[in-house]
């Protein structure tokens, strides 16, 4: 892979709309450029893109989609300092830089498998519907976001929902706009230590202090962002006191139909602890943490999404267990489902293989686990036998309008992927 080339694949790659769900113009473009390589191609029904040529003895595997906030997915890229970032909105280099990685590794190489999933960031969707086989005995993930590791496992993941009545009364009185918007927000996984705000936590407490009941609401962004906004419609017996984050429009007096189960949605946001709830010290990581991802009205009903995840199937049934139960005694119907399955890290040949070539960048590169979920542990599950790993340059903020990456950073592990592809030719 020339320098540079990496970075121009990335920018041709953001001219094209790829966000979760949406990304049949990018599907097209990828199955083109493979057949344009000479690889095979297979398309399944999740839309996941399956192409080999040769004798692949590694496979390497990335989601084509992104997480769109913000202005996106219409991105304004700016490069200042080394940084690359979109304006006001999300960069997609989670996981578009993996992406643009495989398309130079596709031009050079005669022996070479690539899965390209599809809808990764709404629930690892097509690695966990993928039914093909993976070839090679080897797979490399371009996902992960930290150029001085080699993960070898990452946490699993539930979702909790909880759902409650959307019925309204009648009621007259003052009528506000209130919210917390423009937060940084960032992945519920990767940053859930570093205590970012959560947006609907913030705004819950101040409707609860002012004795607010809601009209409407709209609440977080996506199921693995940290809420960066909440706002709602709310009818108050005073007239609020702006304070801290939150914001009020007055919208003047008048009847509106409130929610009967108001009390009950804010007392759920207000008593759910966010966050980290245990820490591993002696991997110096997180071990189980939960976010409140949205609060949403769809139709009838009021519902919660939770994501929580734990590095271990224990620690994931007893976050599903206590969410469960804090939401069933306020009144709420509660589903738990399971969104990915926790990666046992596995030290395999093919593992050393990828952090010798790592640490010829990177000295001080090491092995490690993550807290968030990785699709090649989905894939790892289907097909015991595959030796995997993960690696990938510094990308900061992922799901947020403050993701950026490091552009040396992208050039370098562009290094890397090509000497371990080179090494299994």
């Amino acid at each position: 892979m020339q320098k540079n080339e990496v970075m121009n694949d990335f920018k041709k790659l953001c001219e094209i709309p790829h966000c979760s769900c949406e990304t049949e113009q990018m599907r097209e473009f990828l199955a083109d450029f493979a057949l344009s390589q000479g690889f095979s191609v297979n398309i399944d029904e999740a839309g996941n893109i399956h192409a080999v040529k040769g004798e692949p003895k590694i496979c390497l595997q990335s989601h084509y989609d992104m997480v769109c906030v913000g202005a996106a997915p219409n991105l304004q890229l700016i490069e200042e300092d080394g940084i690359l970032r979109a304006k006001n909105s999300t960069l997609g280099a989670d996981d578009g830089i993996g992406v643009a990685m495989m398309m130079g590794a596709m031009r050079e190489f005669a022996n070479l498998e690539c899965l390209f999933t599809n809808d990764e960031e709404v629930g690892l969707v097509g690695a966990n519907a993928f039914k093909g086989k993976i070839l090679s005995p080897n797979l490399l993930n371009l996902d992960s976001e930290e150029d001085d590791r080699v993960t070898l496992g990452c946490a699993g993941g539930i979702n909790v929902s909880a759902k409650i009545g959307a019925q309204t009364v009648k009621k007259s009185g003052k009528i506000y706009e209130i919210g917390v918007t423009g937060l940084s927000g960032g992945h519920s996984g990767n940053e859930i230590h570093k205590n970012i705000p959560n947006a609907t936590k913030l705004l819950a407490k101040f409707l609860a202090e002012e004795g607010c009941e809601l009209i409407g609401l709209d609440f977080g962004e996506r199921s693995n962002s940290i809420p960066a906004n909440a706002v709602c419609k709310a009818l108050c017996a005073h007239e609020p006191k702006q304070r801290g984050l939150a914001w009020v429009k007055s919208l003047g007096d008048g009847e509106a139909d409130v929610l009967v189960n108001s009390g009950k949605i804010l007392a759920l946001i207000n008593s759910f602890a966010q966050g980290v709830r245990s820490y591993d010290t002696q991997l110096g990581m997180v071990n189980e943490s939960i976010n409140l991802s949205t609060v949403k009205q769809k139709g009838e009903v009021i519902e919660f999404d939770f994501f929580g995840r734990a590095m271990k199937r224990e620690g994931l049934e007893n976050l599903g267990f206590e969410t469960a139960t804090l939401a069933s005694v306020l009144g709420f119907d509660v589903r738990v489902a399971d969104r990915s399955a926790n990666w046992a890290p596995c030290i395999s040949d093919f593992a050393h293989l990828v952090l010798e070539e790592l640490q010829k960048q990177k000295p001080q590169a090491k092995f490690a686990a993550v807290h968030a979920g990785l699709e090649c542990g989905v894939l790892v599950a289907k097909q015991p036998e595959l030796q995997a790993c993960s690696i990938g340059p510094n990308i900061h903020s992922p799901h947020s309008v403050n993701e950026h990456c490091e552009i040396a950073s992208v050039e370098m592990m562009a290094e890397v992927v090509r000497n371990i592809i080179a090494r299994l030719q």
